[in-house]
């Protein structure tokens, strides 16, 4: 899911950058799996999609996408699962800690290379333009795991 959904937005013109169709599987799999696995796959996922398909950029993009997505993999598990938060308040804690640890991957890229850091426009990208995609997520990963709930208890309770 986290190769298909952003293959499938770009693929009919609609920018991952806007809508975050990588994000949705990876909250998701923490949410449903676990922190482990949420780690794991937000980790693999935007470097398999940069090397199968060259979005997003490997670099500075990539690389900084991979530990934004690795933190909310492990952040919306561990919340949830670990500590018995509800959804939301895992998931919001998940995107704006996931956010932090991109601004502060990007920090690292873009000063290492000797370029400047605009937190600015760090802001503008993480909150302003991606508003849609955190409206889709603040809507769609509740009602689905309320989903998954209501049909077998507890998500990730049990056999695991």
């Amino acid at each position: 899911m986290g190769l298909l959904l952003p293959y499938l937005f770009h693929l009919v013109g609609m920018g991952g950058p806007v809508f975050l169709p990588m994000h949705l599987p990876v909250l998701l799999c923490g949410f449903i799996i676990g922190p482990k696995y949420g780690l794991i796959v937000g980790f693999i996922t935007p470097l398999l999609s940069s090397l199968l398909t060259g979005m997003p950029p490997m670099y500075p993009i990539g690389l900084a996408m991979t530990f934004e997505l690795a933190a909310y993999g492990f952040i919306s598990g561990y919340l949830y699962k670990n500590r018995s938060l509800s959804v939301i308040p895992s998931l919001i804690s998940a995107m704006l800690l996931g956010r932090a640890v991109s601004g502060l991957v990007n920090y690292l890229l873009i000063t290492s290379g000797g370029n400047r850091f605009i937190f600015k426009m760090f802001l503008t990208s993480a909150f302003i333009r991606s508003i849609w995609g955190i409206i889709i997520q603040l809507i769609l990963i509740p009602i689905i795991i309320k989903a998954l709930e209501k049909s077998r208890g507890r998500v990730g309770t049990s056999e695991q």
